[in-house]
């Protein structure tokens, strides 16, 4: 059995002049335990950096083949804005990346990270643009109340 790996909490990490960041212990853990390096790209939806193991990217690659035609508008259109959007990222050895300033700009970063856990990826945020997005997800939520289909505690399938 494949032991699950999840990126949890809301870390705050200094980011120097040069654009290095430490990566929160726990996920440098999780890192090293899939791989040697995470890799980061420019969200899609938001002013943010998207960031997971190398695994979840072929996972991906997988379900986007899977869902479009191979020369389809759509697939190409995904693949570039991710993949060739992508990069790894190798630790230093004080467990710190270097985060290039095409990220850094894309999610208005400069002298302070929010790295947020998303389960099996997480974001990396600036402080004002995760507090902005934190009040507008946890409005939607209170307002919308939703509903999960989750097996009671002791009920088998």
């Amino acid at each position: 059995m494949r032991k699950t790996f999840l990126f949890l909490d809301t870390v705050f990490n200094k980011v120097d002049s040069k654009g290095r960041v430490s990566l929160p212990a726990d996920y440098r853990a999780i890192v090293k335990e899939l791989s040697s390096e995470i890799v980061c790209y420019r969200s899609l939806t938001s002013p943010c950096i998207e960031g997971c193991a190398e695994d979840l990217l072929e996972k991906l690659a997988s379900e986007i083949e899977d869902a479009n035609d191979f020369f389809s508008e759509t697939q190409d259109d995904l693949t570039n804005l991710i993949f060739g959007d992508a990069k790894r990222f190798a630790f230093d050895s004080t467990g710190r990346i270097v985060l290039s300033e095409k990220l850094l700009n894309h999610a208005g970063i400069t002298d302070t990270a929010v790295f947020v856990g998303k389960g099996r990826k997480f974001q990396i945020w600036s402080p004002e643009n995760w507090a902005k997005e934190e009040a507008r997800i946890r409005q939607k939520v209170l307002q919308n109340r939703p509903v999960l289909n989750a097996h009671k505690a002791g009920e088998k399938d």
